[in-house]
């Protein structure tokens, strides 16, 4: 079986004893698993998320457990995007799969590595078939020498996308810290405690952003907490005693739950432009109970430099969005307000009440906003708006750019840049502008090399290829005869 096999692996994770699980995940993360886009994956490997979460993490250890080719494909995938630490693995075979060893073998594998010295967590991934057939990773000691072991079930029929995968672990990191500092004293941040009120930031986002939402919340006298996905476990335990939770990325449900279970309210949309800076501004003033002429004055004492900076660096041009990452409702707000038009945003995460503002905010701009968006529908919408520039996901990207439409990969060209307050005011517009300009280039391009490469020329050949009619005129009347079969048959 494969993650596709989604309904088969469902059934199975079920009956072995796995349904509590993919019933929160379904509450979670909703998608309309029979019919939906995301019932099975599109893209990478949900667990990539989790996988990316704990390596980006000090002295965390990261345990995978699944079929070897998953193993390599998410490792390989990792490291291309920095990972700098090895990824532990279990393997197993149908015996050990069916007898149970499996599960002591991982549990002699968490053992070994749990060094104090090394490690304040381990955490262990089941991947798709090792949940299907129910390995309880439940059942894994809490800590072992005072490292702390975090067992997560992650299959690709049970998680919809890697953002959403982030949560997961993120969620259950939060979880097992909110326990541990309900039970007694826990680990300061390395830096001290923050004597002004913190603003806990929620979703990765460029290195820049915390740094500038810092400084547009001093005026308040407020201060940019720990961004969670965490780099360290004890940034949790600051996390949680932020003041309010900026849900800057949407979608980490799991999180957000974990937040409202100690007490901190949550604030949705990000400092975006002008009107998303003002906004998010006022609402996590009013959330902490900031006086309301200290916020007026954060605001203004922003805006100006926001507002110059957009008009430095306009953005003409018909632009669709689309990408799997979460922000791309913000990036669609921050191109508006540099003066693009956006037609079409589409988004693989889902819809919650954290991305309403934005999501309202965009429509009522004449934008049609897709959540849980499909390739397929990423695909139409850049084929019928016929922009100027195409911004999305590979697949798309290649579209477009076959199509003679310049196009940027949203998770390395645009997340990849500041998109908060001044800083990101104007980042997209020298990336974006230049995308634009080269449109001549691509039919340039086009007009030289022609059809070569395309249809039943693609491929490698030793000579140059040549038609041969008779073999599709015979195709095309086998083809309409099966065509007329089925429709009668349907």
């Amino acid at each position: 079986m494969s993650c596709h096999a989604t309904a088969d692996m469902q059934a199975a994770a079920q009956a072995a004893g796995k349904a509590e699980t993919l019933q929160r995940y379904a509450a979670d993360y909703p998608v309309d698993r029979n019919t939906g886009p995301h019932g099975q994956p599109q893209s990478m490997c949900p667990a990539f998320g989790s996988l990316r979460v704990g390596l980006r993490m000090r002295r965390t250890a990261t345990i995978l457990s699944g079929s070897a080719c998953c193993v390599y494909g998410l490792t390989f995938t990792s490291h291309f995007y920095g990972a700098r630490r090895s990824v532990g693995y279990v393997p197993f075979n149908s015996e050990t799969l069916v007898t149970g060893q499996l599960f002591e073998d991982i549990r002699r594998a968490v053992f070994e590595h749990a060094d104090p010295e090394r490690l304040d967590a381990i955490v262990v991934i089941n991947l798709c078939v090792p949940t299907a057939s129910g390995v309880p990773l439940q059942l894994l000691p809490r800590q072992i020498d005072g490292v702390r072991v975090i067992g997560i079930d992650v299959p690709g029929f049970g998680v919809p996308t890697h953002a959403e995968a982030k949560d997961v672990l993120a969620g259950a990191m939060l979880k097992f810290a909110r326990h541990e500092a309900e039970a007694g004293p826990v680990a300061a941040p390395r830096g001290g405690v923050e004597a002004r009120p913190t603003v806990t930031l929620l979703g990765e986002m460029f290195p820049a952003d915390p740094v500038g939402i810092g400084m547009m919340l001093a005026p308040m006298g407020l201060a940019a907490g720990p961004v969670v996905p965490t780099r360290e476990w004890r940034e949790l335990y600051a996390a949680l005693d932020g003041h309010v939770v900026a849900a800057i990325h949407p979608f980490y449900t799991a999180s957000v739950r974990e937040f409202q279970a100690a007490g901190r309210p949550v604030v949705g949309s990000a400092p975006v432009g002008v009107e998303g800076t003002e906004a998010w501004l006022q609402a996590i003033g009013r959330t902490v109970g900031v006086a309301q002429p200290l916020i007026d004055s954060a605001v203004q004492r922003v805006l100006p430099a926001i507002r110059g900076a957009l008009a430095r660096l306009p953005i003409q041009g018909r632009i669709t969005v689309s990408g799997y990452e979460g922000s791309e409702l913000l990036v669609a707000r921050l191109l508006i307000e540099s003066g693009a038009e956006v037609p079409y945003v589409g988004t693989a995460c889902p819809a919650t009440p954290w991305s309403e503002p934005d999501r309202q905010w965009l429509e009522a701009r004449g934008v049609h906003v897709q959540y849980r968006a499909s390739l397929e529908q990423d695909l139409y919408a850049m084929r019928h708006a016929q922009p100027d520039l195409a911004i999305g996901t590979t697949p798309v990207v290649q579209a477009a750019k076959q199509a003679c439409i310049p196009a940027l990969y949203f998770t390395n060209l645009i997340s990849a840049r500041p998109l908060m307050g001044p800083a990101g005011a104007g980042s997209l517009a020298q990336v974006v502008n230049a995308a634009i300009a080269n449109r001549s280039r691509f039919h340039q391009m086009k007009d030289f090399f022609g059809d070569t490469g395309q249809g039943d020329k693609a491929g490698v050949w030793e000579t140059t290829p040549k038609p041969d009619a008779a073999f599709r005129a015979d195709t095309r009347r086998r083809v309409i005869k099966l065509k007329v079969a089925q429709e009668q048959l349907g």
